[in-house]
């Protein structure tokens, strides 16, 4: 069977190990030089810093991917457990670190916070992790999304999870204190949305969190570089610089894709892209045409501005993962809704432990537009104003206008559709589309961004093909 995979992000990768694991004559087309996609690399200076996503959670989701290709992680990769998950810290000096062990966090967050916080906190944590073991298997790892096919594989405990609400709205339950509720309200913006509008749901990622924070020796895209290697092992064909122009269709069904220079026959398709893009018909009109509606009613996720630099840190010890807040939560979001970068931001920032490396991020609106060096400027005096002064030797900057150049139609867009509200939860189409042979994977499809769901997408794709077979 010939298998047409576009796109070498995580969920294509993914899709090509597992369908040439099964024996697929598999082709990869991807329009960059590298795997990876957001998952990828920045020159500065000497140095590659990682551009992209920062953190390992869900080892389990990979455990099972490697398994499923016939071998193991630890065979490839180098993780080293985090101890402090996120180093935490305000404008008025507070500080606060969050571990795996949740008896530490109560502790951590009595010290800050007080005993009652502390009580919140332990009922949060056993709410997270109720969301979480009632969508894992019923939600996010089910072919396609939907209210009611959840309703039926769940039962009655859906009502439980407070699908209904918003993030902000349900932490106020568990915290009085303003900057916990900033602090877990921030799990939002994993998913490219505000936590005044995302479902009370995306509590869950508090326990996946729990459940591990890893590093990888070399940087994240080491993992991209390994599904890469182990499908080309298996005989999956790369084409680097190759960008598709259209899907082929004939007969109502997948007959393969074209580029500016070449034909690929396929029985089968699978799209790792934006589904901004497929929609703008960036694949052509057949692919155009196989989403159609798809995108109806979507709000674009958050773009961001992303600083990758070297340099020295001062006033503050960094952890691995940290944040930064800004002073005015609600604000903030506001002049995002509005198309504005914060003038004040909340700030993340990536320090590898013993690297004069740093990879800083802040949300911005998805309009395709530039920044300038006044963003940069900016999110330098919200870090001092937070105890940390960076001094950068090199810099390399990317901003909304960067990203729609390399994900089309996207304006910048990084994780697909916004979590609005709870319908966006089920709005995310699954691996299938109107026309037979023709997939969907990657972080703008079911079950959401991140890169385990992204891996998740992509092992959904290719038990659709082999099922299709």
């Amino acid at each position: 069977m010939k298998v047409v995979v576009v796109g070498a992000g995580i969920g294509g990768l993914v899709a090509a190990l597992l369908l040439a694991q099964a024996g697929a004559e598999v082709t990869v087309l991807e329009a960059a030089e590298k795997p990876g996609g957001k998952l990828h690399q920045v020159p500065v200076g000497e140095a590659l810093i990682d551009g992209g996503p920062t953190v390992f959670t869900m080892r389990g989701v990979f455990d099972a991917i490697f398994a499923a290709a016939g071998t193991n992680l630890e065979a490839h990769l180098r993780l080293q457990k985090l101890d402090v998950l996120a180093r935490h810290a305000w404008e008025d000096g507070s500080r606060l670190d969050l571990f795996a062990d949740p008896a530490r966090n109560a502790d951590a967050i009595a010290a800050f916070a007080g005993a009652a916080a502390a009580r919140g906190y332990a009922d949060f944590a056993k709410r997270a992790r109720q969301i979480f073991e009632l969508l894992d298997h019923s939600f996010m790892r089910v072919p396609q999304p939907g209210l009611f096919g959840l309703m039926r594989r769940a039962g009655p405990g859906v009502a439980s999870i407070s699908p209904f609400d918003s993030l902000m709205d349900e932490l106020a339950k568990y915290f009085a204190d303003p900057r916990l509720a900033q602090l877990f309200g921030r799990y939002a913006t994993y998913c490219g949305s505000s936590p005044y509008e995302a479902p009370a749901t995306l509590m869950l990622i508090a326990h996946a969190e729990a459940m591990g924070v890893w590093s990888i020796e070399g940087g994240m895209f080491a993992l991209a570089n390994v599904f890469y290697e182990l499908a080309f092992a298996r005989g999956a064909k790369f084409v680097f610089g190759a960008r598709v122009k259209s899907l082929l269709a004939a007969g109502g069904k997948v007959v393969g894709v074209e580029t500016a220079d070449e034909k690929f026959p396929a029985e089968a398709v699978v799209a790792n892209a934006d589904l901004a893009g497929i929609d703008a018909g960036f694949l052509g009109p057949a692919a155009q045409k196989a989403v159609a509606g798809m995108m109806k009613g979507a709000k674009k996720s958050l773009s961001a501005v992303t600083w990758a630099m070297t340099g020295t840190a001062e006033g503050f010890d960094p952890a691995h993962h940290n944040v930064f807040f800004a002073p005015d939560y609600s604000a903030e979001f506001e002049q995002l809704r509005a198309g504005n970068l914060p003038e004040k931001p909340t700030v993340y920032v990536c320090a590898p432990a013993g690297k004069s490396e740093f990879f800083c991020l802040v949300n911005a609106p998805a309009n395709g537009a530039a920044a300038d060096e006044a963003a940069t400027q900016n999110m330098l005096a919200q870090l001092e104003r937070c105890g940390l002064r960076l001094r950068p030797d090199n810099m390399v900057r990317t901003d909304p206008a960067a990203w729609e150049q390399r994900f089309r139609g996207t304006g910048g867009a990084l994780y697909g559709r916004a979590l609005a509200g709870w319908k966006d939860s089920f709005a995310r189409p699954g691996a299938k589309t109107k026309l037979p042979g023709f997939y969907l994977a990657g972080g703008g499809v079911h079950p959401g961004p991140g890169l385990p769901m992204a891996a998740t997408s992509g092992r959904i794709a290719a038990e659709c093909v082999l099922t299709r077979r």
